[in-house]
C-alpha cells in the first residue's frame, strides 16, 4: 500500500506490517506480497468512525480479499476503485461471490473463487481458505452457506502466509466442530478475531453476532497463537465490543497469550520469534 508513510515499511522474513482499518479490514504487507482484507471504505450514515482513505489512494497491492457479502466485508462502493489503483492486485472470495464481482467490472482473470482446503498460490503469497460459520440474515441461522450455494461455503475465513509469518482473518463466526483443529494444523502466529459476540436483543434487530471476547481468547490460546488482534467491536454503535474485557479475560485466563489493541492511526510491525521455512 503506497500510502503517504507506508514506503517505509519494509517488513523482513519472518515479520509482517499490519494496519487495522477498522471494524474488519486490515492492510497487511509481507516479505513479497501486500493485501487488503474486507476493507470498508465507503461512507455509510451509521459509521462511527470515517473511512482511512478513499480506494484511490491505495496503489501496490497484490491482493484484495473478502470474507462475505455483508457490506461492511464486500464494500461494492469501493472494490471498483481499488481494482483500478492496483491493476496487478488479485480478488479472492468466496466462490458463490465470484458473479458479485464481475458485476462491478473486475475482469475475470483478477477474480479467484476460495473454498476450503483449496490454497491459492500468488505471487508472494499463500492463501488458506477455511470456514466461517456466519449467516447473510437470521432466517439463515448460524452456518457455512451450504443449502444457499450449491453446496459451496458462502463464509470464509483465511490463513495467509506472508513469508515466515501465518496470519488468519476470521472474517465474521461464532465457533463450530472442528474449528480450533484446523486452525491448529495450519500454526497460525497472529489471529484476527472478531469480538462483538451476539445476544438476544442484537439478534431481534436482525444482527448477525460473531464471536465474543471470552470466545475470542479461547480460541487464540487453543490454536497456540502468538498474538490476538481484536477486530469488530468500532463501527457501529448497535454491535460493539471490548478489547478492555478481552485483555481483561486473557490476562485472568491465559497469561501468554500476547493481545495487541491496534489504533485506527498507526501500522504495527510483528516479527516472529520462531519464523518457520
Amino acid at each position: 500500500m503506497n500510502q503517504a508513510g507506508d514506503g517505509k515499511l519494509a517488513p523482513a522474513w519472518g515479520q509482517v506490517a499490519l494496519w487495522w482499518l477498522g471494524q474488519s479490514g486490515f492492510g497487511l504487507r509481507g516479505n513479497a506480497a501486500t493485501l487488503v482484507v474486507d476493507p470498508f471504505l465507503a461512507d455509510h450514515p451509521d459509521r462511527l468512525v470515517p473511512p482511512p482513505f478513499r480506494p484511490d489512494q491505495v496503489g501496490g497491492l497484490d491482493a484484495v480479499v473478502v470474507t462475505h457479502d455483508h457490506l461492511d466485508h464486500l464494500d461494492e462502493k469501493s472494490l471498483p476503485g481499488l481494482a483500478e489503483a492496483s491493476p496487478d492486485a488479485r480478488f479472492v472470495v468466496p466462490e458463490p461471490l465470484v458473479d458479485r464481482l464481475l458485476d462491478l467490472g473486475i475482469p475475470p482473470e483478477r477474480v479467484a473463487g476460495a473454498q476450503p482446503d483449496r490454497p491459492l498460490a500468488l505471487d508472494g503469497l499463500t492463501v488458506h481458505p477455511v470456514p466461517a460459520s456466519h449467516g447473510d440474515d437470521l432466517e439463515d441461522g448460524y452456518g457455512f452457506g451450504l443449502e444457499q450455494s450449491n453446496g459451496l461455503y458462502r463464509y470464509l475465513g483465511y490463513v495467509f502466509d506472508l513469508g515466515g509469518v501465518r496470519v488468519y482473518h476470521a472474517g465474521d463466526t461464532i465457533p463450530y466442530e472442528g474449528m480450533e483443529d484446523r486452525l491448529r494444523d495450519l500454526r497460525v502466529d497472529v489471529a484476527l478475531l472478531p469480538i462483538n459476540g451476539r445476544d438476544a436483543e442484537r439478534e431481534g434487530k436482525g444482527i448477525v453476532g460473531n464471536l465474543d471476547e471470552e470466545e475470542a481468547a479461547n480460541l487464540a490460546a487453543a490454536i497456540g497463537v502468538d498474538l490476538l488482534v481484536p477486530m469488530h467491536y468500532d463501527m457501529f454503535a448497535a454491535n460493539p465490543g471490548s478489547p478492555e474485557r478481552l485483555v481483561e479475560l486473557a490476562r485472568t485466563r491465559h497469561p501468554e497469550l500476547q493481545i495487541l489493541v491496534a489504533s485506527r492511526a498507526r501500522r504495527f510491525v510483528y516479527t516472529n520469534p520462531a519464523p518457520k521455512r
